[in-house]
């Protein structure tokens, strides 16, 4: 799943793509590279982000979805937003990213039932400016996966059918560094799920944690992470994982073809 931000206020590519354009002529470009969908957001969901209007994340994402449904390329749409998700799938999206799970728009499970797109739902504790405030776990590979389950079942008794949930345990979303490798460490934890699982790991803080300067303390810079990146791509590949979402695609291409190899060679 390749990334395609429309907004000004991303951690590592924010303003690169607001431009309709130049945002549709980079998603060509991450399919072409082996992207299988790309995920149109227009809502910064880094941590301390504040929410843009409903109106603004339309105009944002709209004319790129349909460019991007217009030139054969599968799209996702990444929002919190029911009006928003129904417009993008009216335009041409065929899945909904929405890192709430359903929590944030009372009417999103209606608009993912209605339209029986595919549906993420990830793990969530609350909004941007509140996240970081919520990580607290005691034993977190269990509890992530006990509340995934329990908003699976939500969304599932509110007209979504089972085989549209794909579940995400949202990397770096109320999460600690520690949080998010224990959660990496575990991603054969979700098979009793029997869903789909989608890890969205790119450029997060916890790599450049990882990649700090050794001297100085100063975080690895977000653009300068794809390295690691791919890296957790074939481990999570490894783990069964159905899907990564990268900012850049190649090497992460690259790195699934190598573990489907070793996999064939076992």
């Amino acid at each position: 799943m390749g990334i395609v931000n429309v907004t000004p206020d991303s951690f590592s590519d924010g303003g690169l793509w607001l431009d309709p354009d130049k945002a549709v002529a980079h998603g060509v470009e991450l399919a072409r590279r082996g992207a299988d969908l790309v995920d149109v957001g227009g809502e910064s969901t880094r941590p301390g982000a504040k929410r843009v209007t409903e109106e603004e994340e339309l105009r944002r994402v709209l004319p790129v979805v349909r460019g991007l449904a217009a030139e054969g390329v599968v799209v996702s749409v990444d929002t919190m937003r029911a009006a928003v998700a129904d417009a993008a799938v009216a335009a041409g999206a065929k899945v909904i990213n929405d890192v709430s799970g359903g929590r944030a728009d009372a009417t999103m499970v209606k608009v993912a039932a209605e339209t029986g797109v595919p549906f993420v739902v990830m793990h969530w504790r609350g909004q941007s400016t509140e996240m970081d405030a919520l990580a607290r776990y005691g034993d977190v590979v269990g509890e992530v996966v006990r509340e995934v389950e329990q908003q699976m079942e939500a969304v599932v008794a509110g007209g979504v059918r089972p085989e549209q949930v794909i579940v995400d345990p949202g990397l770096g979303f109320a999460k600690t560094r520690e949080d998010d490798w224990a959660l990496l460490a575990r991603v054969d934890a979700w098979a009793r799920l029997e869903r789909p699982v989608l890890v969205a790991a790119s450029r997060k803080r916890f790599l450049g944690t990882l990649l700090a300067d050794a001297q100085t303390g100063e975080l690895r810079p977000a653009r300068e992470r794809d390295a690691a990146t791919a890296a957790v791509t074939a481990l999570a590949a490894a783990g069964g994982a159905w899907a990564v979402r990268v900012h850049e695609v190649t090497a992460s291409a690259d790195a699934v073809r190598v573990e489907a190899a070793l996999r064939a060679a076992r």
